[in-house]
């Protein structure tokens, strides 16, 4: 079942591009990656979701109805942590959530205090005393005390120290353990390969590429470095070979096609030492954007 549906999903801000024929699909259960740049619309796209701006085209269902008809009613199942928090400056944090929960029809309490204890957040203090991290622990326990079974995180993790930021990445592996779908956005690429099972990058408005993280990183590029004492670069400029560089009696390429040839190439070359690896997803990343 797919719990999130998109087709061609367009905003447009006056002039100015949000987002355009934006399309995919997420499954019930899994954790999708949404990945680009600032500025790319992925805040866009999820504020779409939301129901808290309207499309200028294209339509988008969650759990089967249409997040513009329905957004009061699909909210109730659906918790969001924004990228940027903002909150009533002198309320309580405890004052605060308590609020929050008030707008879902069951008792969040005991799961808003079991999450303020695993994020270490102090239920006392007053809003406008928190760092910024501190209030980005709020906006995690306010996104996650109804319990919800689809989850929005958009640059969750800015603000947190290294520390809290796994207590958190353990605290969404349980989430999805437990069955709740979680759309993360982020351009941070470690996080995405460390969570999620499927990646959709999306690049000025447009999805360019959506794929399974395994197979973004095995089926796609090689980074491959043959050394040697003589070695003549222009011999590797073919098709497939993109960032070709030469330096220290090595040569350093990516190369995306069938393997055998690239290697068939090499053979060829009297060379003393030679590297074929996976590149990272930060990498991979680099290239879809250049």
């Amino acid at each position: 079942m797919n719990v999130i549906e998109v087709n061609n999903l367009t905003k447009y801000y006056g002039k100015a591009r949000g987002i355009v024929d934006v399309s995919f699909s997420v499954d019930e259960g899994e954790i999708f990656g949404f990945i680009g740049p600032n500025g790319a619309g992925k805040s866009t796209t999820i504020r779409l979701f939301l129901s808290l701006i309207y499309p200028t085209s294209g339509s988008a269902t969650i759990f089967g109805k249409d997040c513009i008809k329905y957004g009061p009613e699909l909210r109730q199942e659906i918790g969001y942590l924004p990228s940027e928090v903002f909150y009533y400056e002198r309320m309580k944090v405890i004052d605060l959530l308590k609020y929050s929960a008030s707008f879902y029809k069951k008792d969040c309490t005991e799961r808003m205090y079991e999450l303020a204890g695993i994020m270490e957040l102090d239920l006392n203090r007053r809003i406008d005393d928190l760092s910024y991290g501190n209030k980005k622990k709020v906006g995690i326990v306010q996104g996650l005390l109804h319990q919800p079974k689809l989850l929005f995180l958009d640059e969750p993790t800015s603000g947190l120290d290294p520390l809290m930021q796994q207590k958190f990445f353990n605290l969404i592996r349980e989430e999805n353990e437990r069955g709740v779908t979680i759309f993360f956005s982020s351009h941070i690429l470690g996080e995405v390969q460390k969570l999620c099972n499927r990646v959709a990058i999306i690049k000025e408005g447009s999805i360019i590429n959506i794929q399974d993280i395994k197979t973004l990183q095995h089926d796609n590029y090689k980074k491959i470095r043959v050394e040697a004492q003589s070695l003549d670069e222009k011999r590797f400029d073919v098709d497939g070979v993109t960032k070709l560089e030469k330096d220290d009696g090595a040569v350093r390429f990516f190369f995306k096609g069938d393997i055998n040839k690239i290697t068939r190439l090499i053979s060829e070359q009297d060379i003393s030492d030679l590297t074929i690896e996976e590149p990272t997803l930060e990498e991979i990343f680099i290239h879809y954007y250049e």
